[in-house]
């Protein structure tokens, strides 16, 4: 592929591959734009396959866009425990609000009216109105960036907004009227599982091999290029299993901030040795009997990572414990009723209980 060729001419085999490759998915059973976006947003940052049950599970509770604009707040991160990122459902939810009020309950099929959505970047509204609308709008994410960027031999810093412009831009001259939906997908799809990240692309399978120019440079495991992301911010974090006979203690989060408005185990900035919690315990007004150190654990967030000790404290039963502005509740609520994030799973095994992906993986019910 020399520099002046056209990428017009991936149109046509990328098409061809995916009609014969495309993988069978819960979401293109039915490319409703409700379903479409739900998805969309799950996917982002989370594997395909782990996606699967959450997607199932939350469209059975919340079926459209009317159930999800009046969800409670709770049920709401309940169903999206797991996922992480949790802002996104919340303005998942404020743009159902939005489309119930401005759009009767039907959304806009028009691009700009969904990029004004709340939550909705120039990738998902991309994806809507292309696959749910048949509207010929790119939708660009890591995965387009990385097919692009080997085909092309281009060292360009695909994390910069104005290299995804760009692509963006040549993008929406290729994409067929006819096929929107389908060339957008077929892009994606390739990337996820021919021209996939690390050196590993399976450029023997790639339909587009024939004019891909980092493979005839012998380059692909070069590309894409991404500038160098900042180190993450070590926190550490003692975590505390207070328990009362089969209750166990937990608490709400502040409503904004990182893990805003979920529930989670008690916990303590530093690194605290038993006798500084069994001090901190009796500062909070509890009594507690027994301390047992748990083993440590580590939860990786995108801007932070907790490395976190733990402690398991049976507590006195005594008349002013619910004083203490923890909630007592039976263990097994939690996993019915209390959306508690995925970074304390490594200590709700303690109690016999599962977090988000971890449910699926035990066969628990949810």
């Amino acid at each position: 592929m020399t520099e002046e060729t056209s990428l017009e001419q991936i149109v046509m085999p990328l098409l061809s591959w995916y009609d014969g490759h495309a993988r069978v998915l819960p979401w293109r059973e039915n490319t409703a734009p409700y379903r479409v976006w739900v998805s969309e947003i799950m996917l982002q940052q989370t594997r395909v396959e782990a996606v699967k049950p959450f997607f199932e599970r939350f469209m059975k509770a919340l079926p459209d866009v009317s159930a999800l604009a009046a969800c409670p707040e709770d049920e709401l991160l309940k169903l999206w425990e797991g996922l992480g990122y949790y802002n996104r459902v919340r303005n998942m939810q404020k743009a159902a609000q939005v489309i119930m009020t401005e759009y009767s309950g039907e959304f806009p099929a028009d691009f700009e009216k969904l990029l004004a959505l709340p939550g909705i970047g120039s990738y998902t509204a991309g994806a809507i109105s292309s696959i749910a609308f048949g509207i010929p709008m790119p939708a660009v994410d890591g995965n387009v960036l990385r097919v692009i960027s080997r085909v092309k031999a281009s060292y360009e810093d695909v994390l910069k907004q104005s290299v995804k412009n760009a692509m963006e831009a040549e993008i929406r001259e290729l994409i067929p009227k006819e096929r929107a939906g389908d060339f957008n997908q077929a892009l994606i799809e390739i990337g996820a599982i021919v021209c996939v990240p690390n050196g590993k692309a399976k450029c023997e399978e790639c339909p587009l091999a024939f004019c891909c120019r980092a493979k005839a440079e012998g380059i692909v495991d070069e590309l894409p290029k991404k500038k160098a992301k900042k180190g993450r911010r070590i926190e550490d974090r003692t975590v505390l299993i207070l328990k009362d006979g089969d209750r166990v203690a937990i608490r709400k989060r502040p409503a904004k901030g990182l893990l805003a408005g979920l529930y989670e185990l008690p916990n303590l900035d530093g690194n605290l040795s038993e006798q500084q919690v069994l001090e901190q315990v009796k500062e909070w007004g509890l009594s507690p009997l027994r301390i047992l150190p748990l083993a440590g654990a580590k939860h990786i967030f995108s801007h932070v990572e907790w490395h976190m000790t733990g402690y398991a404290v049976s507590l006195e039963e005594t008349d002013h414990m619910e004083d203490s502005g923890f909630l007592f509740i039976e263990t097994k609520e939690t996993e019915s009723s209390y959306p508690i994030p995925a970074a304390f799973a490594a200590y709700a095994e303690y109690l016999d209980i599962a977090l988000g992906e971890e449910k699926y993986r035990k066969g628990k019910e949810v």
